[in-house]
């Protein structure tokens, strides 16, 4: 039995203090949202807590799926890649860029530089996504949909490249016997998300996840916990699940803090999955919130 936790959108903080050069362009919003109350919806205390419980369950990796930062500032990142150490190891942790993460287009070069050992495929170098990353019975496949956007947008796009390298990926690790566990940012499913906050070629993701399959998928963003489905070949329903942010100190249960962790087997009649939720309950601990209907 394999144990993956996922865990996503922690939004470090505190922010760093900004330089007045920093804040050109879309930078001066995010920091202005920040300081008007983004900056009091996410608690490091609980974060920690939520850490902590997780890391207490013992899985056998950890995946998270954006938005450790908060407005791509150069300084926020070495916080970020200690988060990431405090997940795990490189060969017992992965990451996938949010659109945090890629506020600008300087931030794009802190991603590689400081968490590039969390998003390597097995050669262990960082060669861009999609990354696949074999871990026990599954096949971790990770993708970036995180870009810089003009100012009041939060869309992702995958782009026309590393969907057809998924594609291929995906076919070929469909013959493998494994459970291709796909990581992403943002929803991957046309419905996903409010207008400007999408994946902007999720139709095309979908087109593929119809053709190739998978056996689910992880995505964060949108501070919430959900479950849906996709369609995969034969009309068969790949589970495409959603996990809140896991600093969020306030909002009803499915908007607190929280994270997931899937139970992953192989069975003599085929991969078997399950999963439950664990998180901030009303009365301020961090427990067990209920199962996740895949």
């Amino acid at each position: 039995m394999f144990r993956l936790a996922h865990l996503s959108d922690p939004h470090l903080g505190p922010l760093p203090q900004p330089r007045l050069r920093d804040l050109a362009g879309k930078r001066l919003t995010g920091y202005a949202n920040w300081r008007r109350g983004r900056n009091r919806t996410h608690d490091m205390a609980i974060l920690d807590a939520i850490v902590a419980d997780m890391l207490a369950q013992k899985p056998d990796h950890v995946a998270c799926t954006g938005d450790l930062v908060n407005i791509g500032l150069h300084a926020e990142f070495p916080e970020a890649r200690r988060f990431m150490e405090r997940l795990g190891p490189p060969d017992r942790a992965s990451f996938v860029p949010g659109n945090h993460d890629a506020y600008v287009k300087t931030a794009l070069l802190d991603i590689e530089r400081f968490l590039s050992p969390w998003m390597t495929s097995g050669n262990g170098h960082f060669e861009g996504f999609p990354y696949v990353r074999l871990a026990g019975p599954i096949a971790l496949i990770g993708l970036s949909s995180g870009v810089p956007t003009a100012p009041f947008l939060a869309s992702g796009t995958l782009g026309r490249e590393q969907r057809d390298k998924l594609r291929t990926v995906l076919s070929f690790l469909g013959g493998q016997g494994l459970a291709r566990v796909i990581l992403i940012h943002h929803p991957p499913h046309r419905s996903g998300a409010k207008t400007g906050r999408g994946l902007t070629d999720a139709a095309a993701l979908e087109d593929i996840l119809g053709e190739t399959g998978a056996e689910l998928l992880l995505h964060g963003h949108n501070h919430t916990i959900s479950a849906t489905h996709v369609q995969g070949p034969g009309g068969r329903r790949i589970p495409v699940v959603g996990a809140p942010s896991a600093s969020a100190c306030g909002g009803t249960l499915t908007h607190r803090a929280g994270y997931h962790l899937f139970s992953i087997d192989m069975t003599e009649t085929g991969i078997e999955i399950s999963g439950l939720t664990r998180g901030l309950k009303e009365d301020g601990t961090i427990g067990e919130i209920g199962p996740i209907p895949l």
